[in-house]
């Protein structure tokens, strides 16, 4: 799951892809039209073009790589400058011990992997969460959730490291607390300028603090990005119709 909040005046033209699953072109409301940076026909004034990939990840890897990078290029096919995967896009455990097995640093094997996916399909990618061991590793034990966004040379342009854990009381399930695991981020990324306008990063729950969004959005961003994993009861508490 990837929330878009969009400022006007902007325009994109998203396209939602998931496994099986193609909705190419779905339209947002917006205002003027601004040139694009990877057009897919003669005409300089497209609308920039993004890719939303959603996808249900596991334990492995490899498979989770696999999946997303299908995902990936075919947003390149269709013309995408910028494709965006969800938080947890790398694996998800079964255990905070698996999590920690699985967990890497930002130079290790796998955003390598997505570096030169980036620089082979030509196109802007945001991880929207990734298990980071940081260089605090050894002496914390905890890693952080870390938001990297990659250009279409596959250099790293910005990472965000998530400030608001989840630590909540879940009903019928007890409590989650990333907090157990995860290292709060020092702050926030300045909005980063990408083919398709001035970009926010944040992930999950900092959602829920609009003093985040409203500094990102008096910082310049155009586009604010929640990349998130939610549960069977997290997921329909934030997104669907509360019953009477």
């Amino acid at each position: 799951m990837l929330g878009f909040i969009i400022r006007p005046p902007h325009q994109l033209l998203p396209l939602l892809l998931c496994p099986g699953i193609r909705i190419p072109r779905l339209s947002v409301l917006c205002a003027q039209p601004r040139p694009r940076a990877m057009a897919i026909s003669s005409s300089s004034w497209e609308l920039p073009l993004v890719a939303v990939c959603q996808v249900t990840s596991t334990p492995d890897k490899q498979q989770n790589f696999k999946t997303c990078a299908e995902l990936v290029r075919e947003a390149a096919r269709l013309g995408a400058c910028l494709a965006f995967l969800p938080e947890a896009f790398d694996f998800v455990a079964r255990d905070p011990a698996e999590t920690f097995r699985l967990s890497e640093p930002l130079g290790g094997s796998l955003v390598g992997e997505y570096t030169r996916l980036a620089r082979e399909c030509g196109l802007w990618l945001s991880l929207g969460g990734f298990h980071e061991r940081g260089q605090d590793w050894e002496q914390t034990q905890k890693i952080y959730n870390c938001h990297v966004l990659l250009d279409n040379k596959g250099s790293v342009v910005a990472t965000y490291r998530k400030t608001h854990l989840c630590d909540v009381e879940i009903p019928g399930q007890g409590p989650m607390r990333e907090s157990d695991s995860t290292i709060p981020g020092p702050g926030l990324e300045h909005p980063v300028s990408t083919p398709a306008g001035q970009l926010g990063l944040a992930i999950c729950y900092d959602v829920r603090f609009p003093e985040l969004s409203l500094a990102l959005a008096q910082a310049g961003a155009e586009i604010l990005t929640y990349p998130s994993a939610f549960g069977s009861v997290t997921g329909p508490a934030h997104w669907e119709p509360a019953s009477s």
